[in-house]
């Protein structure tokens, strides 16, 4: 069904997406992905360069008669966030994304669809093998690992491009010009435990939260959805009290930048209190859905019987774990004064795992405000010491600024306006965009990110609405047209 969408408009950036699923490029696997942009730039005899984190940076003169506009730099991500359904079998270091046209929408068969950020880097692509598009000095900046790491905006040296300004091809709302974004900091809170031996008279069960909706962490966070982390840490929180649950592991959610839809733990009770704990699960989903109910109807809980466990996780590491996890913030901290709707502050409790005496638990802050996501840091890092936790904040990237007299955003205002008959909103994400970074190395950058509309990013149900593709494109054509000159 992939190719199906080798018919849509335009062809051009369709065309270059298809090819670009085709390409298995999970963060930090990228090697494949780098060598097709690569090839893709020197096949055009363009100049063609890789830095040495693997960013790549491609240039292209400009039309004729359109020499002395400034230059501009199209910017986009190479790697996507590899998220599945857990009934699909999907291996995204070696499969292509099957994607397939659903009415108004493109989307891919139960796996993330990488429209963030294939989306951007298409388009630029398409203007790069372009021969009847005007434009001024053009340079595609392809970056590596934003997703996990901003790897690539981190590693970018001064002197590297020689335009004067960016556009992010990141953004996922068409119709809207963004001109800041969230600052962040990833937040690492290890524990350490002794295997202790199981009891004889317990039973074992494999304890599992599924069928949430999951999503960015960025652009979700503010729709209230359910984590599957707090959702099952709530639950053996309870039961540990209750019915004298005992922890042998637990795997939960995958990716730091995407809210848990699964989480799984081996838990153990005692055989006299299994009928009690068996019946007790129920009726918490049911409290779950009806608290979530506007928001993740599909929420699923089991007590799957499983084999006894050779060890648990002590007692003592245990409490400090239910303990920290439960009380851990979690979602929406603080919504922005200056910007109606926009969240300034939030955290996502992304990945709790288990393995070889350590737990893991891993967290992504957000805020554009750097007091904020100091509080936040200090008030997560409060919670896991008073449970013994080792703690570590480190990944810190700055936030973008919004500069509302910036010439690109208002000639671009102007540009929107005439062509369509409504002037675009303007307006800052929480999701962390590349620009901090990239306009910390390069201050004199006039900077704006845009992009087509975009739903539900980092999860399966992700989709890209494909008429607003071809408006993105069109507008973006139109903007090269009418660059200001030098």
């Amino acid at each position: 069904m992939s190719k199906d969408i080798l018919n849509l408009e335009p062809k051009a950036l369709w065309k270059n997406f298809y090819e670009l699923t085709q390409i298995p490029r999970p963060s930090k696997k990228e090697a494949k992905v780098q060598a097709f942009a690569i090839n893709f730039g020197k096949s055009l005899g363009l100049e063609t360069i890789v830095d040495e984190v693997g960013n790549v940076i491609i240039r292209k003169p400009a039309t004729a008669g359109m020499e002395n506009r400034k230059g501009v730099i199209f910017q986009g991500h190479l790697d996507m966030v590899p998220q599945k359904n857990s009934d699909t079998a999907h291996d995204f270091e070696k499969d292509p994304i099957d994607a397939w046209i659903d009415g108004e929408w493109v989307k891919a068969k139960g796996t993330t669809l990488g429209a963030d950020n294939g989306m951007g880097v298409a388009a630029a692509m398409a203007i790069l093998e372009s021969k009847d598009i005007l434009h001024g000095p053009v340079e595609a900046l392809f970056t590596c690992d934003e997703e996990t790491g901003m790897t690539g905006a981190f590693g970018l040296k001064a002197g590297m491009l020689k335009g004067d300004i960016l556009m992010n091809l990141d953004s996922e709302d068409e119709g809207e010009l963004y001109i800041g974004c969230a600052g962040g900091t990833n937040g690492n809170f290890q524990f350490t435990y002794s295997e202790v031996p199981v009891n004889a008279d317990t039973v074992a069960f494999k304890v599992s939260v599924t069928g949430l909706k999951g999503g960015h962490s960025g652009v979700d966070i503010h729709l209230g959805r359910g984590n599957s982390n707090k959702v099952l840490f709530r639950f053996l929180w309870h039961a540990a009290r209750k019915h004298g649950l005992r922890i042998s592991s637990v795997d939960g959610g995958s990716l730091r930048n995407a809210i848990p839809r699964e989480s799984f733990a081996i838990v153990t009770v005692p055989a006299a209190m299994k009928d009690e704990f068996l019946k007790c699960l129920p009726g918490f989903a049911d409290t779950i859905r009806k608290e979530l109910s506007a928001v993740e109807p599909d929420l699923k809980m089991e007590a799957t019987p499983v084999d006894l466990p050779k060890t648990l996780i002590d007692e003592k590491t245990q409490r400090g774990l239910f303990n920290a996890i439960y009380g851990c913030p979690n979602g929406v901290i603080r919504m922005s004064n200056e910007m109606p709707g926009l969240v300034e502050t939030s955290t996502n409790l992304a990945i709790v795992k288990s393995e070889n005496g350590v737990i893991r638990v891993m967290c992504l802050l957000r805020s554009s405000v750097d007091s904020a996501k100091q509080d936040l840091e200090h008030m997560m890092q409060s919670v896991f010491e008073l449970a013994s936790a080792e703690v570590k904040f480190d990944g810190q990237y700055p936030g973008w600024k919004p500069n509302p007299d910036s010439p690109i955003l208002k000639a671009m205002q102007d540009i929107y306006k005439k062509k369509y008959g409504n002037v675009p909103e303007i307006k800052a994400i929480h999701a962390g965009l590349e620009c901090g970074l990239l306009g910390g190395v390069y201050p004199h950058w006039d900077m704006i990110s845009f992009g087509p509309t975009i739903r539900y990013p980092h999860s399966p149900d992700e989709k890209v609405n494909i008429a607003t593709v071809q408006k993105f494109f069109d507008f973006l054509v139109e903007t090269l047209k009418q660059v200001p000159v030098k």
